[in-house]
């Protein structure tokens, strides 16, 4: 028997904000928020960002959505729904990440390609000591790739798959990763939107019953300072008219057999390498995960089955071709990390930007590229905010709204160093 709908969204912080609402309600298809919930700040602050109207009333937003895209939850007598935020006239809330994730479906789909997205997930797993101080789950017999109790005691994991398969996520994977106690969750590759509803869905999920274990899962990219960090990689490739993968040559797959569009893509995404970072690596915790020889996105470089390039090309062609960017983490709204990453690779293809040569260093010694990200959060909102080209194709407002908060962020996380920043972040992402 449902008892409630659980209306939610996906906010700017990547903060999962909903209401409980009444079986009653079920065949409704909408709810009302305050739109300046997005002026409002990991602290609670309330801040007049650009589109919030925080000094203009703090009126109402929408959020709807559809019927069929109601959902079993993991609660009992509940269901559950993501939807997307139109302001109080009925126009689409230019803020709304999910927004900008169909807008970018859409500048793809005119060009007759549909974009196939998989996403993997790191995150660490906390625990409070008997002092209420937050520490590293105790898995002593943890190792990269480790599955059963010795990597997770508690088995919260089987709990997770188990959930998981019940409300019909399709897990591709669940393993140990390279520091305990850290956990990757990978599900497999879908149509653009739904990807991302799924991942979202899980990380919301995957949180919530690790806690009734718990459990703290946290997706902060760097929540143990002597452990290695989390990124959230986003694997993308297209289906054309015919339902063939549009990024494969053929069988083989690697540098040597892309084609056009995936050297497209991929000069897109070194073009606007830069200003991504202040998009997808969002928090000033992000930085102390890019750093040089780290595996994850700070170098401007690309290249084959090579972990410490930006982007990698799959070894495998033909319907598993596809393009991995490694730069994200899940502290950004994974709608808007998606929407970023497909704007920029588009850019590349309709601009016709050059494409540097194939990174050939070990990328810990050694490394072909001389640019970067910037080394802190302020100098990436800075080259976010430079880069005019990729925010008017994400979507300008919602840009300046990041923007805007990221700036705030900056100050307000100036003075905090180690377990203070991460307790600045951790019960949310």
């Amino acid at each position: 028997m449902t008892d409630r709908l659980r209306a939610v969204f996906c906010d700017h912080l990547s903060i999962m904000r909903g209401k409980y609402l009444p079986a009653s309600k079920i065949s409704d298809n909408e709810t009302r928020f305050c739109r300046s919930t997005f002026g409002v700040h990991y602290d609670k602050d309330l801040l007049p960002a650009p589109g919030s109207m925080m000094m203009e009333g703090l009126p109402d937003m929408e959020l709807r959505w559809k019927h069929d895209d109601i959902r079993d939850s993991w609660d009992d007598g509940t269901k559950i729904v993501i939807g997307d935020l139109y302001d109080d006239a009925g126009v689409p809330l230019p803020m709304c990440p999910r927004g900008a994730l169909k807008r970018a479906v859409a500048a793809w789909e005119a060009k007759g390609l549909t974009p196939k997205i998989g996403i993997e997930l790191e995150c660490f797993a906390l625990q409070i000591d008997d002092h209420g101080q937050l520490t590293p789950y105790d898995a002593p017999g943890g190792v990269v790739y480790g599955t059963g109790p010795f990597s997770d005691p508690l088995r919260f994991n089987d709990a997770i798959w188990e959930e998981a398969t019940r409300l019909g996520f399709n897990i591709d994977m669940i393993t140990a990763e390279y520091d305990s106690p850290q956990f990757e969750y990978v599900l497999t590759f879908d149509d653009a939107l739904k990807a991302v509803d799924d991942i979202v869905l899980f990380r919301l999920m995957a949180r919530e019953v690790a806690l009734e274990h718990g459990v703290l899962l946290t997706f902060l990219p760097k929540p143990i300072a002597q452990a290695g960090g989390s990124g959230m990689h986003i694997n993308f490739s297209f289906t054309d008219h015919d339902g063939k993968n549009a990024v494969s040559s053929g069988d083989l797959g690697g540098p040597e057999h892309m084609n056009d569009l995936a050297r497209g893509c991929l000069a897109g995404l070194l073009h606007h390498h830069k200003a991504l970072a202040g998009l997808i690596a969002p928090t000033a915790n992000s930085y102390q995960r890019l750093q040089p020889g780290s595996l994850s996105g700070f170098w401007k470089n690309w290249g084959g089955d090579h972990r410490n390039v930006t982007t990698r090309i799959s070894s495998e062609g033909g319907v598993k071709a596809r393009l991995e960017h490694r730069m994200a983490d899940a502290s950004s709204n994974p709608y808007t990390a998606v929407a970023a990453v497909l704007r920029a690779a588009l850019l590349g293809v309709e601009n016709g930007y050059e494409l540097p040569p194939m990174e050939t260093g070990d990328g810990f010694e050694e490394t072909d590229a001389t640019e970067s990200t910037a080394t802190d959060l302020l100098g990436a909102v800075t080259d976010l905010k430079a880069d005019t080209v990729l925010c008017e194709a994400v979507g300008e407002v919602l840009c300046a709204n990041h923007i805007f908060m990221k700036e705030q962020e900056v100050e307000k996380t100036s003075e905090l160093e180690g377990d203070a920043l991460r307790d600045f972040y951790v019960h949310y992402v």
